[in-house]
C-alpha cells in the first residue's frame, strides 16, 4: 500500500480524498492548519497528522519532509489545500494577491520539489496530483487572484510533469468544477451556487465526485499519465448551455435552449460538510 500525504485535509476536498484512499487501505499522512478539524479527520480515518502553515516558505517542504521522515517514504502527494477569498481586482492589495498565491500555487510547487528531491535521492517514483479549478480557464467577479493562481498552477503541473518524468515521477492536477464545501473564507447562498453549478449532467458536484477521480490519476491505472489536467465538472467547461440558442433579429425573443434532464443524485459517501462554500 501507498504512503499518501494529502495537504487541506481537514475538510472539503482534502477531507473527501484522504477518506478514499484511507477506504483503499493506504498509510496517511494528514496536513492542515486547522488543528481541530485535522485532528477529528485523522482520528476518524486513522491516520498520522501534522500541523502546518503552508503559507510560510518553509511549510510545504516542511510537510513533506516530516510526513517522509516520521513514516516513510511518500508514494502519493495530493495538494489539496487552497483559499478563494473574494476579491475585486481594483480593489486587491499585495498582501492579498501574495496570501492567494502562496497556498494556491507556490505551495503545491515546493511541497512537489521536496518531494521529488527525496525521490529521486531514494531512486523511487511518485504521484502528484494537484487540485485546480476550472476557474483556471474562466474568471468570475470576485475570483480574479483565485483565478489566476489556478491558471499558474495549472502551468506549474506541466512543467513539473515534464521535468521529473524522467525521474519516474508523475504530475497531474484535477480540476473541478463548482463544489460545494464548508469555506469560512467565501461562504455562498444557495442562489450563488445553483447559478454557477449549471452544466449538462444537471446537478452539483461533491468532493467525491474529485476524490475519486483523483486516486484513478494517483494511481497505477493511470501510470502513463502525466501532466494531464483531468477537468471534473459535470461537463461545464464544454460551453454556456444556459445561453440563448441564436440571436434573433432586433425586436424577436431569443430561442431558449431546451433546460437539461436533472441527473439522479450521486451516490451517497461517507458524510462531510457540502453545503456552503466553494471548491478548493
Amino acid at each position: 500500500m501507498a504512503h499518501v500525504l494529502v495537504t487541506g485535509a481537514a475538510s472539503g476536498i482534502g477531507r473527501a480524498v484522504a477518506e478514499h484512499f484511507a477506504a483503499n487501505g493506504h498509510t496517511l499522512t494528514l496536513v492542515d492548519i486547522d488543528a481541530d478539524r485535522l485532528a477529528a479527520t485523522a482520528s476518524a480515518l486513522g491516520g498520522a497528522h501534522r500541523i502546518h502553515d503552508l503559507c510560510t516558505a518553509d511549510g510545504p517542504a516542511a510537510a513533506v519532509s516530516g510526513a517522509w521522515d516520521a513514516h516513510g517514504p511518500v508514494d502519493v502527494l495530493v495538494n489539496a489545500a487552497g483559499v478563494y477569498p473574494s476579491l475585486d481586482m481594483i480593489e486587491v492589495s499585495a498582501a492579498d494577491w501574495d496570501r492567494v498565491f502562496a497556498l494556491n500555487t507556490r505551495a503545491p510547487v515546493l511541497a512537489t520539489a521536496e518531494l521529488a528531491r527525496r525521490a529521486r535521492a531514494s531512486g523511487r517514483g511518485a504521484s502528484v496530483v494537484n487540485i485546480s479549478s476550472g476557474s483556471a480557464l474562466r474568471a468570475r467577479p470576485g475570483g480574479g487572484p483565485y483565478a489566476s493562481s489556478k491558471a499558474a498552477l495549472e502551468m506549474a503541473t506541466r512543467a513539473a510533469a515534464l521535468e521529473l518524468g524522467p525521474y519516474g515521477i508523475r504530475v497531474n492536477a484535477v480540476s473541478p468544477g463548482f463544489i460545494g464545501v464548508d469555506s469560512a473564507c467565501n461562504p455562498v447562498t444557495d442562489e450563488y451556487a445553483a447559478a454557477v453549478s449549471v452544466n449538462p449532467l444537471g446537478r452539483p458536484g461533491t468532493p467525491a465526485d474529485i476524490a475519486r477521480a483523483v486516486v484513478w490519476i494517483a494511481g497505477p491505472e493511470a501510470s502513463w499519465v502525466t501532466g494531464e489536467i483531468l477537468r471534473v465538472d459535470g461537463g461545464s467547461g464544454t460551453g454556456a448551455s444556459h445561453l440563448p440558442r441564436l440571436w434573433p433579429p432586433a425586436g424577436e425573443a431569443a430561442t431558449e435552449p431546451p433546460a437539461p434532464p436533472l441527473s439522479p443524485e450521486p451516490p451517497q459517501e461517507a458524510a462531510h460538510p457540502t453545503t456552503k462554500g466553494h471548491t478548493s
